[in-house]
């Protein structure tokens, strides 16, 4: 359940054919770009970016099935239909929920704030920012996004 059930969503998304809803009504705990294979092959794209929310805010309409693992620690969900990417969880993040900011309907106002496996990153992508580049997971800053 989200921290006030009766607060309005200031956030909101869908995946590509409408079919899955998403909402909070508290913002992303923090916004991350991701440039490991998995995050690449996943999302289709050179780089993920992903707004992590705490898993009690998330709300998802219809609710999430079972989700699917090719590493013991994450799980990833996808639309049934159209096939998008939604939300994932990782053991080392506990309590949060990562959905592709390019689904939510406010991801101009969801920036990244860090660069995590930026040791993975393709040689031809040049992302040019201050933000800090996490050579592995980044998992203790984003751990430390709930405790703020």
């Amino acid at each position: 359940m989200p921290s006030d059930p009766g607060a309005v969503p200031v956030v909101t998304g869908r995946c590509y054919c409408g079919a899955m809803q998403l909402s909070s009504s508290n913002p992303p705990l923090t916004v991350a770009y991701c440039h490991c294979a998995d995050c690449r092959r996943w999302t289709g794209a050179p780089v993920g970016a992903f707004a992590a929310f705490n898993r009690a805010d998330l709300i998802t309409e219809p609710a999430l099935g079972e989700g699917t693992s090719h590493h013991p620690a994450v799980r990833r969900w996808n639309c049934d239909r159209c096939g998008s990417p939604l939300v994932a969880t990782f053991d080392y993040l506990p309590g949060q929920i990562y959905v592709p900011v390019g689904l939510l309907d406010q991801a101009d106002a969801f920036p990244p704030q860090i660069h995590c496996h930026a040791d993975k990153g393709l040689p031809w992508l040049h992302i040019s920012d201050d933000l800090e580049r996490a050579p592995g997971s980044g998992r203790d800053t984003l751990n430390n996004t709930t405790k703020t």
